[in-house]
């Protein structure tokens, strides 16, 4: 009985930030948009949404055609709806912005989305058999959106996951606050009921090769995200918790998952505010973020840092950590130097550079890392060509390997991470493929 209260009790704590929309505050909140032409708010969206177009249909209480029309740009509709960052994409172009408040575009996308998941509604079918195969590596935002293209097309998809979910960083790494778990479920289902073959616990290097691949299938697709969480090199690292196994454990609740009462979490990014948000209303009493530059420099979004300091968390900038100290087992500090900024490093950031002798103490009896990822290493495993570490492909998202393409996360050399990146990376070079296998008959 306690750990199912526990159980439900983190649940409420997490549970998704912002309600739903009503049927009459998406009605009016849709009748405020101008609907423009040419609109700001579709060019700001990566996946080019014509986002007029879908809250007209909102307004006219066609929530099937308004849902079709986000698909028709975006498979990963209601993923996007809850974790892009709208306040720098389309709703940071809405004209009414300037002077007025601007449309709650992602709210009435979710709007539009939640209603055709509850309805049961298919509004795609899988094309007419082609009989050309493709593989696809990795099921997060960037494999799926490649698989429903290219299924929609006709095409035999089968989706290759290592983990025994699919679904990526919106099943695993982005906070419940954010994005439930039966979300990226509910996609990755739809996507299987367009003919895709997802195979789970199935890793590439392990359980097959790319040779493998290529002798059985058309063109493959990776969408392997990336790699593990980077060390940070300092005595005392094994007490450090990887931020995003952190996330992980509250998202999927597991039974294991444990909350210091002082804890502190190393990083700026969104990640780690995410864990920062986890450890505070999951009970710690004190949460401090620890960051070695300023928050000028912070990579977390604007809106997330005025989220987590009105969450209470408190900040500790220019700041590095050195040793993490235990005794019996038990963590009860952070040790760190102060910082200062030098000339800018390979980041285009200013390099921070420790003060001599300013060492001190943060009390803490739980560390977490939310430092970013490592590059991907099937790069180098596979010997394709990389730019900065990444994957390199061309405008058609073809890797050094011809036939072999990839999209998301492990090709972003340029320009942030996010998952609507993601998803217009798998979009068109789904499109790519299939221009190949139409052409190569």
């Amino acid at each position: 009985m306690a750990d199912i209260e526990q159980r439900t009790a983190r649940a409420d704590a997490l549970g998704e930030l912002l309600p739903p929309m009503t049927r009459n505050e998406a009605a009016v909140e849709a009748a405020r948009c101008l609907m423009c032409y040419d609109a700001p708010c579709t060019h700001a969206c990566p996946t080019h949404i014509d986002i007029p177009k879908f809250i007209k249909k909102i307004a006219t209480e066609n929530l099937r055609g308004s849902a079709r029309t986000i698909l028709e740009s975006n498979l990963l509709g209601a993923t996007c709806a809850r974790v892009c960052p709208v306040q720098e994409l389309c709703e940071g172009a809405c004209v009414l912005g300037t002077e007025h408040k601007p449309i709650a575009i992602g709210r009435l996308q979710r709007h539009a989305m939640d209603f055709v998941y509850a309805k049961g509604t298919d509004l795609f079918q899988p094309g007419e058999a082609t009989g050309k195969k493709v593989a696809i590596i990795g099921a997060g935002p960037a494999g799926l959106s490649c698989a429903g293209e290219l299924a929609k097309r006709g095409h035999s998809v089968t989706l290759f996951e290592k983990r025994d979910l699919a679904g990526g960083l919106s099943t695993y790494g982005i906070i419940g606050l954010r994005e439930p778990a039966e979300v990226a479920r509910a996609e990755v289902a739809m996507v299987e009921r367009l003919g895709v073959k997802l195979e789970t616990g199935k890793e590439l290097g392990t359980d097959f090769t790319l040779a493998d691949l290529q002798a059985n299938f058309g063109a493959v697709f990776l969408g392997v995200g990336l790699g593990a969480t980077p060390g940070l090199g300092i005595p005392g690292e094994e007490y450090i918790i990887d931020g995003l196994e952190y996330i992980e454990q509250s998202k999927l609740d597991a039974p294991n998952l444990v909350i210091g009462r002082n804890v502190v979490v190393i990083g700026a990014g969104n990640t780690a505010i995410d864990c920062a948000t986890i450890a505070k209303r999951l009970g710690a009493s004190q949460v401090t973020m620890v960051y070695r530059r300023t928050e000028k420099e912070m990579t977390a979004y604007a809106h997330e840092y005025d989220f987590i300091k009105r969450e209470g968390v408190s900040f500790c900038f220019l700041t590095q950590p050195v040793r993490v100290h235990a005794e019996n087992g038990m963590v009860n500090s952070l040790e760190c130097l102060r910082m200062s900024l030098g000339p800018a490093d390979a980041s285009g950031r200013p390099s921070p550079q420790p003060v001599a002798g300013s060492e001190f103490f943060l009390p803490a009896d739980q560390v977490v890392k939310a430092i970013g990822q490592q590059k991907p290493s099937l790069a180098s495993r596979l010997k394709l060509k990389t730019e900065k570490g990444f994957i390199q492909v061309n405008s058609n998202f073809e890797t050094s390997l011809p036939g072999i393409y990839a999209g998301g996360d492990c090709i972003r050399a340029r320009g942030a991470a996010s998952t609507v990146r993601a998803v217009q990376d798998g979009k068109l070079a789904g499109h790519s493929i299939h221009e190949r296998l139409v052409e190569h008959g």
